[in-house]
């Protein structure tokens, strides 16, 4: 049976240094570090992440400065608040809650971020130096998924260095960055997609495979080689059949049951990546605040 990669515990760990760090930098400047949550309209799913996010951050000593905006709020009314907040000193991190109405150009706002306040690593410089060896790590603000894989992949203790990796999805905040976290720690990085042939083979041969492609329990166990290790991105939700009557369930892009009888380690669905996402964030926010003093 695989060993379970408990999400839940590594974030709390993360976030209970993060807490410590922040009051020993109030002690040390009289500040602490201020994220701006930026959500247009009323997403349910948008709501609940946001308050999720929110409560994380009040938790380690964050100040949380809220921006709720109405559904008819303006790409230029937007761009607006995101440049004052570029402006203000008490804000550090800035994220903007996604997905956005229709009216409005997600790129354009991702991009209007100032890059030293861009909580979500989203943008373009930041992901560019993501893709150059000689950054460090531990002063860039990188995609907070992805990074979060990455601390759980190490939380194992394994030697990263020359293992055979696949990353299934190539989207811009989880495959590509992804790819090139895994590329920095000297693994062998293919990364697969819709238009992968024989993508079932390619998993085959992978020491570590990352599923971040948005299909229910698509990954199969006869995919995974006895011993990988299996970090299921996905959050999907499904209805089964329980008991004579219907109900919801979130599944990842994994089948679990299937897969971890051949993995060494996997992550669940939920209680594995989403909440080192929210630590991951707070944790940028923290590297943009640290980054900010050092000016």
């Amino acid at each position: 049976m695989s060993k379970i990669i408990n999400g839940k515990e590594i974030a709390q760990d993360l976030r209970n240094k993060l807490k410590q760090e922040i009051t020993d930098l109030k002690i040390k400047t009289g500040k602490i570090p201020g994220l701006a949550v930026v959500q247009v309209g009323n997403v349910a799913a948008s709501s609940v992440y946001v308050k999720s996010k929110t409560k994380s951050a009040i938790e380690v000593g964050i100040e949380v400065i809220d921006h709720h905006l109405s559904e008819e709020t303006t790409e230029a009314e937007l761009l607006e608040i995101v440049d004052n907040l570029n402006k203000q000193d008490n804000v550090n991190g800035i994220l903007v809650q996604l997905p956005l109405p229709n009216h409005i150009n997600e790129q354009l706002v991702l991009d209007s971020i100032h890059p030293d306040k861009d909580a979500d690593g989203f943008h373009p410089l930041n992901v560019g130096k993501l893709s150059i060896a000689s950054h460090n790590d531990k002063n860039l603000l990188i995609p907070c998924t992805p990074y979060g894989c990455l601390i759980m992949l190490k939380s194992l203790g394994i030697d990263l260095s020359g293992k055979n990796a696949i990353v299934i999805g190539r989207s811009n905040i989880v495959g590509k960055p992804m790819a090139q976290l895994l590329l920095k720690e000297s693994c062998t990085v293919t990364i697969a997609h819709s238009r992968t042939k024989n993508i079932e083979v390619k998993c085959k041969d992978a020491d570590i495979v990352v599923a971040a492609v948005g299909r229910p329990q698509m990954i199969k166990g006869d995919w995974i080689k006895k011993g990988a290790v299996v970090i299921d991105v996905g959050i999907n939700r499904i209805t089964i059949e329980a008991k004579g009557e219907i109900k919801n369930k979130l599944v990842g892009d994994v089948d679990f049951d299937e897969v971890s009888k051949n993995a060494s380690a996997i992550t669940p669905v939920p209680g594995g990546v989403g909440p080192m996402t929210i630590a991951c964030l707070l944790r940028n926010t923290t590297i943009a605040f640290k980054n900010s003093n050092k000016k």
